[in-house]
């Protein structure tokens, strides 16, 4: 289970550490691609599987949302490589969709590791209703 919330810096090349307990986790291999709130998503290969084959389960020739979503999962993903330091490098292109800048955080989400903009993550989760969020989960079974 991949769970904290860990406090990084982007190196001037795009590298970012990995903690320690996030890299057992995730094991040894990882890819990272876009998530849907404007933040990276960082999944074990296992749970990258799931996903790619739930995706390959959609209607990818009658369903255009299907096919963009594929897209932008897939075509923007990276597999993630560790180095001696315990870094990976983000690709150029997903720090820009990512707005990262220098301090980043790293949300351990469960199945998955988010990688925020510091200072977009402390807006966001400042936001968050717990009450709210029950409200509306009301029926699903935790």
């Amino acid at each position: 289970m991949l769970t904290g919330t860990y406090n990084h810096a982007l190196d001037a090349k795009g590298r970012l550490i990995v903690p320690a307990r996030l890299r057992e986790d995730l094991g040894e291999g990882f890819v990272i691609t876009r998530n849907m709130d404007k933040c990276l998503s960082i999944y074990p290969a296992h749970e990258w599987q799931n996903l790619t084959e739930k995706l390959n389960g959609l209607p990818l020739i009658s369903s255009e949302p299907a096919r963009k979503i594929n897209r932008v999962i897939c075509g923007n993903s990276s597999i993630c490589e560790v180095d001696k330091q315990g870094r990976i490098l983000i690709p150029q292109h997903l720090r820009e969709y990512a707005g990262l800048k220098k301090d980043v955080t790293l949300v351990g989400a469960n199945r998955l590791v988010e990688v925020w903009d510091s200072d977009t993550w402390n807006r966001y989760n400042s936001t968050i209703d717990l009450g709210d969020i029950a409200y509306n989960l009301n029926g699903i079974n935790l």
